[in-house]
């Protein structure tokens, strides 16, 4: 039997991916700070990502339970919006914390298992905001940049050892995501920046008509057991045209179109 370790699985994407894999005959953990919901063939542990000894803890729990670790989805994650200028350096590096150096902690748990395995697979959700900077969330769109290229250099590091890295970047998607995002566009940055609560407005209503996180479920699911695994996979064909005229138009051209958008 298969092993499946995720994060931010109590919810959206990460709860209808810890189901599928279930469902598929996998053993999944989940791994958050709270449980939230029973799921059958699914194991909840305790874990902050922030806390990298509470990340190490779950996956010698993992690995003194089943003695394997074939798939890490590294998901937990949320976003915050507002302007560059009045974002809270606080809030941004809080928001890191657990985008960026949470997919860092659990990744550098599970590695020397995998090593000495010679085999597994890293996947890491992202968005395509990462490729695609969308206007006053600059800071999440940042964050999951940073994964990507994380991930890059991730893959030639482990190759050698059979581990193999992916990111999945979904477009706009139906989750509690959309309400959880900490908003920071105040009174005064409405004056100064009369476009961000209407770009907010509009980003969200997007996310709220997305697609289901079962469809991206089912991509991770395929990430998970094809034979060849692209770094870079897109979640929805119409977000896969603008990923893909992002590489064949002048970078300016692209910023310019999204900031219209916006």
């Amino acid at each position: 039997m298969q092993v499946l370790v995720i994060t931010g699985g109590s919810s959206g994407i990460g709860l209808a991916t810890a189901r599928l894999f279930a469902q598929k005959g996998w053993r999944v953990f989940e791994l958050s700070r709270h449980e939230r919901v029973q799921v059958e063939g699914v194991t909840h542990l305790d874990c902050d990502v922030t806390d990298e000894a509470q990340c190490l803890d779950a996956i010698d729990e993992v690995l003194r339970q089943e003695g394997q670790i074939d798939v890490l989805i590294s998901n937990a994650g949320y976003g915050i919006s507002g302007s560059v200028e009045f974002t809270d350096t606080g809030d941004a590096k809080a928001m890191f914390d657990v985008n960026f150096f949470g997919a860092l902690n659990i990744t550098k748990a599970v590695l020397p298992l995998m090593r000495d395995q010679r085999s597994g697979r890293i996947l890491f959700t992202s968005s395509v905001a990462a490729p695609l900077s969308v206007p006053f969330q600059s800071m999440y769109s940042a964050s999951k940049a940073a994964l990507n290229d994380m991930a890059l250099a991730l893959q030639n590091e482990v190759r050698p050892f059979g581990i193999r890295v992916g990111v999945l970047m979904p477009g706009d998607v139906r989750t509690g995501f959309t309400a959880a995002r900490q908003k920071n566009v105040s009174a005064e940055e409405n004056q100064v920046y009369e476009r961000a609560e209407k770009a907010v407005e509009a980003m969200e209503r997007d996310e709220r008509n997305g697609m289901s996180p079962e469809q991206m479920a089912r991509l991770f699911y395929r990430m998970a057991t094809r034979r060849f695994l692209p770094v870079y996979n897109v979640g929805g064909g119409l977000y896969r045209l603008f990923c893909l005229l992002d590489k064949i138009l002048p970078k300016s051209l692209v910023n310019a179109i999204e900031g219209k958008m916006y």
